[in-house]
């Protein structure tokens, strides 16, 4: 088996609706696998314990940990994403940004006729790119 790198998400509670709203907004859009934590823990119950989800074909996992940390997400590190026509890149941005926040808004940057850069509602940071 040849080695695979996949997009590895760690939520604290969140995890299935993230995928859940992640799957909305993609075509080609599936969850693979999904499996909960009980109520032996020994993280919430009903939480997710492991998920293969993807997104435009994209295949990535994700988890709620049942351990709190002292960090979350970071747009030092960031999903990229060519959108085909103006029409989801506005449509991507809006939905993205929605509870979220703007690093960089929608527009002419110089290096792309539009683009803009968002943090989710869950803290996951997405540039967003007029192919």
């Amino acid at each position: 088996m040849s080695q695979k790198i996949t997009t590895f998400l760690m939520f604290e509670g969140r995890a299935e609706e993230a995928m859940t709203f992640y799957r909305s907004l993609f075509a080609d859009a599936e969850v693979r696998s999904l499996t909960k934590y009980g109520p032996e823990g020994p993280g919430a119950e009903g939480s997710v314990t492991h998920a293969v989800f993807t997104l435009a074909g994209q295949e990535f996992m994700c988890i709620d940990s049942a351990v709190q940390h002292g960090f979350g997400f970071t747009p030092a590190v960031s999903l990229y994403v060519d959108c085909a026509d103006e029409a989801e890149i506005d449509r991507l941005y809006a939905a993205l940004s929605d509870g979220g926040g703007v690093l960089m808004a929608l527009g002419n940057h110089g290096f792309s006729t539009k683009f803009g850069w968002v943090n989710d509602r869950f803290g996951v940071s997405w540039q967003l790119n007029l192919a």
